[in-house]
């Protein structure tokens, strides 16, 4: 069999497998690699090439930094500074959609969508907008701050990355923001007055499926909270935290009203979600004095996690408080808060434990592992963790590479590995941590496609199929064949990933165009804007996050994103031949 056909055999194959996902997608592209290396269609260095690329490497450390960003609480505090600034609720909602948009234009649009779903929830709870109403704008908004920059999403490197093999330059940093900004400006405008049309006033779905805690946190000097009304903290408004009972000295005041003044010292019970007790915990001023002890004990050095564990039957601590039960000093870990299915409390220092409370654990990694039989590790809760007191070298380090790599003082591959390597020698993120923070699906998926475009015009392949595709789309003339390529990706983006369908239309639209006797800059740029822009299913992770906790239909997402994905087709068609020529 001649390797054209034996290559078209395999692109269909892998088309079929992307778009039906009976296989995870990098599983689909290392078959297909393997299928490549079997018939000889490439050699095991060309194969093995895309996974030292520079695109790989710079993708790889971009998912270390952004999760650098999250952990020091630099993206969450944007967040929480403009909702507790907030005074017009509603226009707060389409500022904070806005700069979720820029945001997400240097970050994982991924990551920002997750960290500010509760910030956008109370606010639209605040504004009196179901949260159905403002969940999906969310999403979109980030989806469209990606089209912005060279590093807004995997989807615009990979194009990048592939389009030396191609004989083309590759992308400049800000070269999208040509028509990126346009698309994005038009496309929050969308959000901000149609959307909200199209959309249901449905209540969220947030508290099926987040736990409340009981939290003892005490009002440090210079909080924030000394010498305020419970009504001006913002504990419930901006972090979603309800009061319960305040200690101060021998006294207790329970359901504490809007006007109770909060003074230095005082121990708050406070009830909320995990990230909530956080967030508060570390942009507050308040502390976890069973926290602070165990910090001041010898051997507490090393990695710290936070997990939460549940209590077993048999275990020494049924029936005891925290205190009775001499925990700190048993297990070496401090009890940051406790979740119990019907809570009849006021106070974490004076529960007595029973069996199945759930208990928010903070500790030595090694500690952590030798809990024993008396409590049994639900889940590892670490990566929730923000500490702020790492923000400025953290927001220094991912400014100072993405400033060098986008002015082009070093290569963009090579100040974000730097950044990354000066990361885990400050300690901004352990080394478990940043192998986990690489989305290794993706990896696997880009460097195989690599391997693959290579083959595809080794063979002759991409000539054959340019050739047809030629003679077809011809009278269409520049713009219909802009259009059509725009119209196909897009169509591609919703069964397959944006970064393969990408890079299967890459190679056809460059090949198109130079047959057709026109310069392929403007196609490649349409294609990356159009497969970067996934707006009429729910398949992109940014619309799976809000998909639950907004109780959207599939319907919901065909609608409204219908209507996006017309209006950045009609500015894209409007700006790219202007910039571009054909």
């Amino acid at each position: 069999m001649d390797p054209v056909t034996l290559i078209l055999i395999l692109f269909v194959a892998a088309l079929v497998l992307f778009a039906t996902e009976w296989l995870p997608v990098d599983v689909t592209a290392l078959g297909l690699l393997s299928g490549l290396l079997l018939t000889g269609l490439v050699t095991p260095k060309q194969a093995f090439a895309g996974f030292g690329s520079d695109t790989v490497l710079t993708l790889a450390s971009l998912f270390i930094l952004t999760r650098v960003l999250l952990r020091a609480g630099v993206i969450e505090w944007i967040g929480v500074s403009l909702a507790r600034r907030a005074r017009n609720a509603p226009a707060m909602l389409r500022g904070l959609l806005g700069t979720v948009a820029g945001i997400s234009a240097f970050t994982s649009n991924t990551a920002t969508t997750a960290v500010f779903l509760p910030v956008v929830a109370g606010l639209s709870k605040r504004a009196g907008i179901g949260a159905g109403r403002a969940l999906m704008p969310l999403a979109f908004a980030s989806i469209l701050g990606g089209t912005i920059t060279l590093i807004g999403t995997t989807t615009n490197l990979v194009v990048s990355g592939a389009l030396p093999t191609t004989g083309q330059r590759p992308l400049g940093f800000f070269e999208l923001a040509w028509v990126g900004l346009p698309v994005a400006v038009v496309g929050l405008l969308y959000l901000f007055f149609v959307a909200p049309r199209l959309l249901p006033d449905r209540e969220p779905a947030l508290e099926d499926s987040l736990r409340d805690y009981l939290a003892d946190l005490t009002v440090a000097p210079g909080s924030a909270l000394a010498d305020r009304a419970l009504r001006d903290s913002g504990l419930g408004r901006d972090y979603g935290l309800t009061v319960v009972a305040v200690r101060r000295g021998n006294q207790t005041f329970y359901a504490p009203g809007p006007d109770f003044m909060v003074q230095s010292g005082d121990t708050l019970a406070v009830e909320g979600q995990t990230e909530r007790i956080l967030a508060g915990k570390s942009t507050l001023g308040v502390v976890s004095k069973s926290e602070q002890k165990l910090r001041a004990e010898p051997g507490q050095d090393g990695d710290v996690r936070l997990i939460e564990a549940v209590v077993l039957p048999g275990s020494p601590l049924l029936g005891r408080t925290l205190k009775e039960g001499r925990f700190r000093e048993r297990y070496g870990v401090s009890v940051l808060a406790l979740h119990r299915r019907a809570q009849n409390f006021e106070r974490l220092a004076g529960v007595r434990l029973a069996v199945g409370d759930l208990l928010l654990i903070q500790g030595n990694a090694a500690r952590i592992d030798s809990l024993g039989d008396d409590l049994a590790v639900m889940g590892d809760l670490t990566e929730r963790v923000r500490d702020p007191r790492r923000a400025p070298l953290a927001v220094a380090l991912f400014v100072g590479a993405v400033g060098l790599g986008a002015f082009g003082v070093v290569p963009l591959s090579v100040a974000v590995v730097v950044a990354v390597a000066l990361s885990l020698i400050f300690r901004l993120i352990s080394p478990e941590e940043a192998y986990g923070a690489v989305e290794w699906p993706i990896i696997v998926l880009i460097a195989s496609m690599l391997a693959f475009g290579t083959a595809f015009e080794a063979t002759g392949a991409a000539g054959v199929l340019t050739g047809a595709l030629s003679g077809v789309l011809e009278p269409l003339g520049p713009y219909g064949l802009l259009a059509a390529l725009f119209v196909v990706t897009v169509a591609l983006t919703q069964p397959m990933s944006n970064q393969a369908a990408a890079l299967v239309m890459l190679p056809l639209a460059i090949g198109t165009a130079k047959t057709l006797g026109y310069d392929p800059r403007p196609f490649i740029i349409g294609i990356t804007i159009a497969a970067s822009n996934s707006f009429i299913t729910p398949l992109e992770p940014s619309c799976m996050l809000v998909y639950g906790p907004g109780r959207y239909t599939f319907m919901d997402f065909v609608r409204v994103g219908s209507g996006l994905t017309l209006v950045t087709f009609a500015v894209s068609l409007l700006i790219i031949p202007r910039v571009w020529p054909f």
